[in-house]
């Protein structure tokens, strides 16, 4: 296992302000974030503690060669989110991190800094090349590590693992040398995924297929008796060279007195049958179709049932190889295309050729087009562990979150076919299988192993298999390897079965199936109880983010900000075409013009918690991570206010006498409803609820609503001293539990704040981490304060929002009449006059009894009518004109925006998003100008 590095041994505990200890005046996360996380890491904080619960979560090892990208920031935050939740609930929690060795990415990587010496990995041999790539790792294979500490991460990094550890690798054998002795692993001869320039294997989802502007060439194949031809169409049609049979539907009543009959294969002379499967779509082209069987994955199916011969007539370089005609021999195979195609024409066998767009295949790795390639290989045999697999997830024992997700693993599953397991390359974990000099196999631990089994003497020359195992393999052992497995480890007790997985849809099958097989062979037991499906984490306008589009975000760069100039040097490396770096420059300035502002890690995991709705693709832009950063601003200020308020002063911590006023006992009611909601949402994966409702009782009831209803107890000449105690006694108890609250997914500023209110509200501790969450307090909850309030709140939004209407200023008194009243309203404005007279100033207050009120501007209270008579307030003739431009204003942009929609160009050559964000805006301007009109119809009967 790997320590932490030394950058972070040294403890530095995290200091408010280095000369006063106060808060600072303006928010800065630059200033507090790096020192906690130091303070954090370096006093151990992270590890597992306590007699709770077991919870544990693995975090989906990041390739040792990646850097931070905007779906590692996503997940990541969701599952920090988790982990600091059951910390702070006294669970025994563990996060467990590492990294993946990602084999070819690694050996490309180290390939090119061999190629600029001039050198290639054959220069230095396997065990020369597989130092120089060691050695890469531990000087620069770390980055990924140090930027999931600015996201805020609390993994354990004391128990960082890494998939080539020595730990992780005897994992591997293991499961490799019991699952081939049980008859689970073999070698075969199958078609694969191919990479000719990295000549090896590739899994599928290392394979990106997009749809490219090609060709459809239609070839006549002559039948043996001279009696016609049949036309056949292709894409690639350099692979008729290794045809072997022309398929038609045994329905197609053109071809059945053909079936049985065979045809001379051009170019080659040879003769092949026609055959009937029920593979051959009619409809499509001709209705005949070549069967190549060695070079589609297809055409191998219809192979493999009709036994047909499997020629493969490719290099591991994609060149033509000795199996085909000698003019063909040693050509690349574009070049072999053009030639095939010529010599065809020359014989008069080219029927025609199409323009077709086609779904081509190439490597995620190398951009080279994909070949399915017939080779030796080494496969797990997967239906018999996937059965009980199904049955893991079909009797509950896993649950997937959206439960839609287990549909796509059914479907899956249940037409599974055995995974090609090794790769051609040096990097990774070489596959433990001998070969003696008659080609016999044998698979140990080691060689020594294998030849005590076998009883093999020296004289025996064996030489190990030159393959390395595919990195899914490794990673598929990854919630038990990582615990200790194959040793019974206290740790691996202790949190195995872990309780959730977070991932991508994408990788259901690759990874999370895989886990779930091999966890229940090896440890008798699911690898977790539950799988959280995340979406994807798209631009503003729904677009994939992705290099060649100049739309990626880094998530580095919105908590750091970064200039234009640095962020299209960035974006356009120099190694692109120039008609490209020329497309992502434009779109970059466009959207960033002034570069990205610095937001913080707390605004951008606040705003990824809030976007994560259930399962759903997430539009991540800017606009949302800014109006976040102002909440942070807005927390960090209502915190000043509250020190500014209560340091110095008697919290109730004293004994002294305490009195709770209407708004004490209001907000901590609603606190107790929000620590409810909290719990439901996380405890159901609703980041975006449990936000929201975060969000709401910060921003609007604490912030908008109880720092000012406070104001008069505080500050009120009639306030008696044990109404200020209760007051800020609530200021400080209420922010101390709502920092606790926030803190799993916003860590460093509620930190931060804790560190100054915690002992204003009578709480010890070192760090917030390790406070307990808040539950609810049944005794605190007070539905007749909260009623109260909602009263006077409604009252004080009503005169309001009437200032705001009539432009009004908001210092001005105003006269109130109030209509259609019961006892209980004037009750409760005898009340409360002290928060409504400070905080909605009117001037005088009149309750109507039969008296018919004049020409006023009018809300309600309830049922009860409050009442402004306009006349003396306002100018109406400079309130008409105001008006009457305002609703010009809005009728001309109402009427391009119909215009817009109104246009079928338009609406169907625009992306469907632009379209609804019209149709949004004509529905908020029709809205703004009814209300615009009503007003000014209003005013003119003053």
């Amino acid at each position: 296992m790997t320590t932490p590095t030394e950058k972070h041994h040294i403890i530095r505990p995290f200091r408010p302000h280095p000369d006063t200890g106060t808060m600072d005046k303006t928010y800065d996360p630059h200033a507090i974030e790096q020192a906690i996380y130091q303070e954090w890491e370096g006093r151990g904080w992270f590890a597992p503690a306590g007699e709770g619960t077991p919870y544990c979560i693995m975090l989906p090892p990041p390739n040792v060669t990646g850097t931070l990208h905007m779906g590692h920031a996503f997940q990541d935050t969701l599952m920090d989110t988790l982990i600091r939740y059951h910390r702070m609930r006294g669970d025994n929690t563990l996060w467990q991190g590492g990294t993946d060795h990602a084999g070819i990415a690694t050996q490309m990587v180290v390939e090119r800094q061999l190629a600029r010496d001039g050198q290639s990995r054959h220069d230095l041999g396997r065990e020369a090349f597989l130092d120089k790539v060691w050695e890469w790792r531990d000087h620069s294979g770390n980055q990924i590590q140090q930027q999931l500490r600015r996201l805020g991460t609390s993994i354990d990094w004391h128990r960082e693992r890494f998939t080539m550890d020595a730990g992780l690798s005897r994992a591997v054998t293991e499961v490799f040398v019991r699952l081939y002795e049980e008859g689970l692993i073999y070698r075969g001869k199958r078609l694969v995924n191919w990479d000719p320039v990295l000549h090896t294997a590739v899994s599928d989802l290392e394979v990106i297929s997009e749809e490219e502007q090609g060709k459809l060439w239609h070839l006549r194949y002559p039948l043996s008796d001279g009696s016609g031809h049949l036309v056949v169409a292709t894409t690639r049609p350099e692979t008729m060279l290794g045809d072997t049979a022309v398929a038609v539907n045994p329905e197609d009543e053109r071809y059945r007195h053909l079936i049985g009959k065979t045809v001379t294969l051009p170019l080659t002379g040879r003769e092949i049958p026609v055959i009937a499967d029920d593979y051959v779509d009619p409809e499509f082209g001709s209705g005949c179709v070549k069967i190549t069987p060695a070079h589609d994955f297809n055409d191998y199916a219809v192979g493999s049932r009709h036994h047909l011969p499997m020629i493969n007539i490719f290099t591991v370089d994609a060149r033509i190889n000795d199996a085909a005609p000698e003019a063909y021999r040693g050509l690349d195979r574009f070049d072999a295309r053009r030639q095939v195609i010529a010599d065809l024409e020359a014989q008069g066998l080219l029927e025609r050729i199409d323009d077709h767009k086609l779904m081509v295949p190439r490597g995620d790795r190398s951009g080279a087009v994909i070949e399915p390639f017939l080779t030796d290989q080494w496969y797990v045999k997967a239906a018999p562990l996937a059965e009980p697999a199904i049955r893991a997830v079909e009797d509950g024992r896993i649950r997937f979150v959206p439960e839609n997700w287990s549909k796509t693993y059914f479907e899956w599953m249940r037409n599974i076919e055995d995974w090609c397991i090794s790769r051609q390359i040096w990097w990774g974990h070489r596959i433990p299988a001998w070969y003696d000099e008659a080609g016999n196999i044998y698979v140990g631990e080691d060689e020594a192993a294998v030849r005590r089994k076998h009883r093999l003497g020296d004289e025996v020359r064996l030489t190990q298999d030159p393959d390395v195992l595919d990195t899914w393999f490794s990673s598929a052992l990854w919630p038990f390897s990582t615990l200790g497995w194959p040793e019974q480890t206290p740790e691996l007790k202790t949190f195995y079965p872990t309780a959730v997985l977070v991932t991508g849809f994408d990788i259901i099958f690759f990874w999370v199936a895989r886990m779930i097989m091999m966890g229940l062979k090896f440890m008798d037991d699911v690898p977790f109880r539950e799988v959280y499906v995340t979406g994807l984490i798209r631009d503003a306008e729904g677009q994939k983010m992705s290099k060649s589009k100049g739309n990626v975000l880094d998530p580095i760069d919105l908590i750091d900000g970064i200039s234009l100039e640095d962020l299209l040097a960035k974006r356009t490396t120099g190694l692109m075409q120039p008609q490209m770096e020329k497309r992502i420059a434009q779109a970059t300035k466009k959207q960033f013009p002034d570069g990205i502002p610095a937001f913080g890690t707390d605004a951008l995991r606040f705003t990824l918690a809030a976007l994560a709705s259930s399962g759903r693709d997430i539009k991540f832009d800017l606009g949302r991570i800014e109006g976040y950063r102002n909440f942070c601003n807005k927390l960090w200020n209502a915190a000043r206010y509250v020190l500014m308020n209560t340091e110095g002063q008697d919290t109730g911590l004293c004994g002294g006498p305490v009195e709770l006023s209407l708004a004490d006992r209001w907000i901590t009611s609603r606190l107790q409803d929000t620590i409810a909601e909290t719990h439901r949402q996380l405890g159901e994966y609703r980041f975006d609820l449990a936000a929201k409702a975060l969000y709401e009782f910060t921003w609007y009831d604490y912030c908008d609503w109880y720092l000012e209803l406070c104001k008069p107890v505080l500050t009120g000449e009639d306030s008696s001293e044990a109404a200020r105690r209760g007051t800020r006694r609530t200021l400080v108890q209420v922010l101390e539990t709502l920092l606790r609250l926030m803190h799993p997914v916003m860590p460093f500023i509620t930190e931060a704040i804790w560190r100054q209110v915690a002992p204003l509200a009578g709480v010890t501790g070192d760090t917030l981490m390790h406070r307990p969450y808040p539950v609810v307090d049944d005794a605190l909850k007070d539905a007749s304060a909260e009623q109260e309030i909602e009263w006077v709140k409604t009252f004080i939004l009503g005169m309001r929002r009437i200032r705001a209407e009539m432009d009004i200023s908001p210092g001005k008194p105003l006269p109130v009449l109030l209509d259609n009243w019961k006892p209980e309203d004037q009750a409760r404005f005898a009340a409360n006059q002290g928060f409504i007279r400070f905080l909605a100033k009117p001037e005088s207050v009149q309750w109507l009894e039969g008296t018919e009120a004049p020409e006023s501007a009018m809300t309600l209270v309830g049922e009860m009518r409050l009442l402004i008579p306009l006349a003396g307030l306002i100018d109406k003739d400079a309130e008409i004109a105001r008006l009457e431009k305002e609703i010009a204003k809005v009728q001309k942009n109402l009427t391009l925006c119909e215009g817009k929609l109104a246009n079928a160009g338009f609406v169907e050559r625009a992306p469907a998003e632009v379209v609804a964000k019209e149709r949004e805006r004509v529905a908020e301007m029709g809205t703004t100008l009814r209300e615009l009109e009503a007003q000014l119809e209003k005013i003119r009967r003053l």
